[in-house]
């Protein structure tokens, strides 16, 4: 579906993207992540064919995007994060107007219900809020039917349960056999849609897989305060201990939970605000961005 080998793109002086290699399976959801000025939006404006890579090679649905013709275009879909739509036409006359530019389309009744702005689709695109106008450019990238959708940061503006619909939309796709690479500075988001992940710094991809191979290489962190008159046995090997605030890291959790819940009842001691948290996807991405900037 994507292929890219030794990707490069410079501007100037600059280099955005420093030799990336990616591929991207039919029917999976592929994630970017990264800090701001990583080159997530660059490589997939590359993949998109609307920028030009200064080296490297680029496949997509079987072309290079950069010399792609208007049947290629038809095959893909993109969300972009900029509004897009006349702000004078409805929900529908806005997703009429782009199912004409293809040479097959959804029904828009359809993509209006799939999107779920069954209420606001006779209402003037100019007139939505901002979730709702995220709702309809996804809208307009579904219309055309598209193997492959670009959705860049597809949930910006949308509450927590707007977004969870979002997710089951998503989710929905790529049952029906689309496949999706998407952007988000959700974490949360890209753990629970994506097949993969890759986490690009400074213009390469720093670790790429699915999330839970990545997390599973984390450990999980067990945090408690004690009293300053308590000293804490060297065996439990705290990683930081700061202002009676300890912290653990073990990839073995529950020994050691019990190891250390029983030393505090056999003593006395109190385990104050006692957490036990399990990795995710934003640690293994703080760890690689650290001392990145956006």
């Amino acid at each position: 579906m994507i292929t890219v080998e030794g990707l490069r793109k410079t501007y100037g002086q600059h280099e955005a993207v420093r030799g990336i290699d990616l591929e991207v399976q039919a029917g999976e959801i592929f994630a970017f992540l990264g800090p701001n000025g990583a080159g997530k939006t660059t490589t997939v404006e590359i993949l998109e064919g609307y920028r030009h890579p200064t080296a490297g090679k680029v496949e997509v649905l079987g072309a290079d995007p950069a010399r792609a013709d208007r049947a290629w275009r038809a095959r893909i879909g993109v969300m972009l994060q900029s509004w897009q739509v006349e702000p004078a036409l409805t929900v529908r006359e806005s997703l009429r107007q782009f199912a004409g530019y293809y040479p097959r389309s959804l029904p828009v009744e359809d993509v209006v219900r799939l999107v779920g702005l069954e209420e606001q689709g006779d209402t003037r695109a100019g007139r939505l809020s901002g979730g709702q106008q995220r709702r309809l450019d996804l809208g307009i990238a579904l219309v055309g039917d598209p193997e492959l959708l670009f959705l860049d940061e597809p949930t910006t503006g949308f509450d927590p349960a707007a977004r969870r619909v979002a997710w089951q939309i998503i989710s929905t796709l790529r049952d029906a056999g689309k496949t999706v690479l998407l952007t988000t500075h959700y974490l949360d988001e890209a753990q629970a849609l994506a097949d993969r992940v890759a986490i690009l710094v400074d213009g390469r991809i720093r670790t790429e897989g699915p999330p839970e191979s990545l997390v599973a290489g984390h450990a999980t962190r067990i945090t408690f305060r004690l009293a300053d008159s308590v000293e804490l046995p060297a065996r439990f090997e705290p990683t930081a201990m700061a202002d009676g605030r300890v912290e653990l890291h073990s990839h073995e959790p529950l020994p050691v939970v019990y190891a250390l819940t029983a030393w505090a009842v056999e003593n006395g001691v109190d385990l104050a605000d006692l957490q036990v948290r399990r990795p995710s996807l934003e640690d293994v991405y703080l760890d690689l961005t650290a001392g990145t900037h956006g």
